[in-house]
């Protein structure tokens, strides 16, 4: 019977270190992530630029006219404290505005750690990072909706 010094041989003294984030951009110097919230599916670059927002196609003042939705989307480029730096280009599918620009701000998120690891650890602060994970509760048989009942009528 073998004594219990002779297993600290087997394994190795070191740790195994905390998985590094690295920096993630394509041949043209742009970075890319998908952002999800709701029913919509965001698709999200971002290069160095001068601060120009596109979504489908159009600036992002006009795809989403309310300032509330302009504001959730420009929340994580205030954080860390890049506004006017990078241009961003997103393509919006599924969903409403408001899920649309969720989705974008999740994306965008994203993108950024992907481009700049050191904005990780404020993003993630401010809960950027994290997918909205709420979907609509899929309607149940005998039930008029989710969980609305039919009407009861007792004659």
């Amino acid at each position: 019977m073998a004594d219990l010094s002779s297993l600290k041989d087997l394994g190795t003294t070191e740790q195994a270190a905390a998985p590094a984030h690295v920096r993630k951009v394509d041949s043209l110097g742009r970075s890319y992530a998908t952002g999800k919230r709701k029913n919509a599916v965001a698709r999200v670059w971002v290069k160095p630029g001068s601060g120009k927002i596109t979504v489908n196609g159009r600036d992002f003042t006009t795809y989403f006219a309310r300032p509330v939705l302009q504001m959730i989307l420009q929340q994580p480029i205030v954080a860390a404290a890049r506004t006017g730096q990078f241009d961003i280009i997103a393509t919006v599918t599924g969903g409403g505005l408001s899920g649309q620009a969720g989705a974008v701000r999740h994306g965008l998120s994203k993108a950024l750690t992907y481009f700049e690891p050191g904005l990780r650890s404020i993003l993630k602060k401010g809960g950027f990072l994290t997918r909205d994970s709420r979907v609509v509760e899929r309607k149940k048989y005998g039930k008029a909706k989710a969980r609305r009942s039919f009407q009861f009528s007792k004659r």
